[in-house]
């Protein structure tokens, strides 16, 4: 997916040039122009020289013709690959034998008459015209500006542009604010380590880069602005990849007054609108799947739903089986859950492959299956009986020729796994319709989940996010969230919550998060008295943005889409950040650095 044609950016002629290289086109044969930019590729024709120019908005042939040229027939001659230069001449047609159809330009050149040399470029350390993807990253990265050269580059920076503006036409037209928060704040859990700041001011205490602006949105509804939103830059101390960065861009909103479904049908509205700007239809209202069947069903909470494949429980199909593995999990409170692969030509080799990919992806096993007329072929096939077999087969709607896929295991871990195959086997098939789209919301979440390795209660999304109902602090496991997140075609584009706007529930959720009213009131102070003096109910979404775009632009990766990014190692290749600093510095801030031992 590219931005869409949105003509030349206008123009205010100077020395340099008085039209953009994509602007030579019918309308300018038989004049004068004067172009500049960076020289594309040249080509020697012995008497005439070829320069294909290059700006932002495309390229344009120049011809260096030493009888129209003057003595800028010798510079023509001179010029290398990224030379930047500026030129004059008069527009004429193309031959006919010539005209290149793949450019908007291709069937018009500028006939030379001056050119200047404006800087001379060294040989870059990879081709910028003919850039194949077969250059490491992290010498793409080490000489960023010449890599953001590249066509499809400027196209991914371009259509996140036309993005934000997009999405700041919308929201203005429904009365929303952009406003700003603070960078410098303090230190709130928000799932992720935070990058912290050292004040020079105060001795022996940090600042912390905003993981999201999530307080400071809340205060602005307290506050009274009931629309806002923020092209938010973010800060997140986490393991990067393919689309997760250190630092990161995030689209904001907050509104006042709203329940789930207030929230939810603008949002399906903003992104109908643009989404719809690139060319991608949809419908309205998307799929509303509750949490636990998302998970059942797909085995995830961002599922896919371009192709089929579903999850199916079958754990009451084989609960007095025979088949020990299967017992014995269901009698430990798990589960037996398969999936569907269809008709697939699959050698056993290939089959007990799926197998391990299985135990990779963390179940004890997997059962695999051959429907046929008479029953299943598969290793475990004779330690079920008939019924069970066809009882399996019914549930799973196969019919002879599938393949069908089983995990016997805890029930969210059955699940994972199959989800995760299912992913897999979409990819391996090419069961991805081409062109195709599909957007639902993931609602009806926990409110918070264990964690076995820490021994406590953790918020699914965040300790503001407002309970379903009343909550029970002795007894938070039942309870529900109102929380909602976007997921466009297996990728979570964003998520949020109704907030909570009561002080009394704000810390029932930090007594079950294990923050006392000691920590809360040092922590929290300043929200806990915010909520005293009159909070609406209110509620809001952000979206990761570099998500946004890159799925627009057809990659998988937001470092695509984003102009300096860091490297997968967190590293930044052209700058060299992080580095060391001046022991002055340190001093200045109060900070010793002591070596681990």
């Amino acid at each position: 997916m590219t931005a869409p044609a949105s003509g030349s950016p206008a123009l205010r002629p100077n020395g340099y040039r008085d039209a953009w290289c994509g602007q030579v086109l019918e309308d300018r044969v038989g004049s004068a122009v004067r172009v500049a930019g960076w020289v594309h590729r040249r080509r020697d024709h012995g008497g005439l020289i070829f320069v294909d120019l290059r700006d932002r908005t495309g390229l344009v042939q120049l011809v260096f013709n030493p009888d129209t040229a003057g003595g800028a027939f010798q510079l023509g001659h001179e010029l290398r690959a990224e030379d930047v230069v500026s030129v004059a001449g008069q527009v004429v047609r193309r031959d006919p034998e010539t005209v290149n159809p793949e450019l908007p330009t291709g069937e018009f050149e500028v006939r030379v008459a001056d050119a200047t040399l404006l800087a001379d470029a060294a040989t870059p350390p990879f081709e910028i015209e003919s850039f194949s993807g077969e250059v490491g990253e992290e010498l793409r990265l080490r000489h960023r500006y010449l890599d953001l050269r590249r066509e499809r580059m400027q196209a991914a920076i371009e259509l996140r542009h036309d993005v934000t503006q997009a999405i700041r036409q919308f929201m203005n037209s429904e009365g929303f604010l952009e406003i700003e928060t603070p960078v410098l704040t303090r230190s709130t859990p928000e799932g992720a380590r935070d990058f912290l700041v050292p004040s020079r001011l105060q001795r022996g205490s940090f600042y912390a880069l905003p993981q999201s602006p999530q307080l400071f949105k809340q205060l602005l509804m307290i506050a009274g602005f009931e629309r806002y939103y923020q092209i938010a830059r973010c800060f997140r101390d986490e393991d990067l990849r393919a689309d997760r960065q250190l630092d990161f861009t995030q689209l904001d909103i907050e509104m006042s007054f709203v329940g789930v479904e207030d929230v939810l049908d603008l949002n399906e509205r903003l992104l109908a609108q643009v989404l719809g700007r690139f060319g991608i239809e949809v419908s309205l209202p998307f799929p509303r799947i509750p949490y636990d069947d998302a998970i059942a069903g797909y085995g995830s909470d961002k599922p896919d739903l371009r192709y089929g494949l579903e999850l199916r429980d079958l754990t009451d199909r084989v609960r007095q089986t025979e088949f020990n593995a299967f017992r014995a999990t269901i009698e430990d409170g798990g589960a037996v859950r398969g999936l569907n692969a269809g008709r697939r030509e699959l050698s056993r080799a290939q089959l007990d492959g799926l197998v391990t990919e299985a135990q990779e992806l963390g179940a004890k096993g997997l059962v695999w299956a051959v429907v046929e007329a008479e029953g299943w072929r598969s290793p475990v096939a004779k330690f079920l009986s008939r019924e069970e077999i066809a009882a399996m087969s019914e549930v799973l709607e196969a019919s002879e020729g599938d393949v069908v896929l089983l995990v016997a295991d805890r029930p969210e871990a059955a699940s994972r796994v199959l989800g995760a195959l299912r992913q897999r086997l979409a990819e391996r098939f090419d069961l991805v319709p081409a062109g195709s789209q599909a957007l639902c919301w993931i609602v009806d979440w926990p409110l918070f989940e264990w964690s076995d390795g820490d021994g406590r209660w953790d918020p699914l999304h965040h300790p503001f996010t407002s309970p379903v109902g009343e909550l029970d602090p002795a007894d938070p496991a039942p309870a529900r969230a109102l929380a909602y997140d976007v997921v466009w075609n297996g990728v979570e584009l964003g998520g949020g919550s109704i907030r909570i706007n009561r002080p009394d529930v704000q810390r029932a959720v930090f007594e079950v998060l294990g923050i006392g009213p000691e920590e809360a009131e040092a922590r929290f102070g300043f929200l806990l008295e915010a909520l005293r003096f009159g909070a609406p109910p209110h509620g809001g979404i952000a979206y990761g943005l570099d998500r946004w775009v890159a799925e627009l632009h057809g990659t998988d990766s937001i470092r695509d889409v984003i102009a300096f990014p860091k490297a997968a190692s967190g590293a930044d290749p052209l700058t060299g950040a992080p580095a060391p600093v001046d022991e002055a510095q340190l001093r200045e801030l109060g900070i010793q650095l002591r070596r681990r031992a």
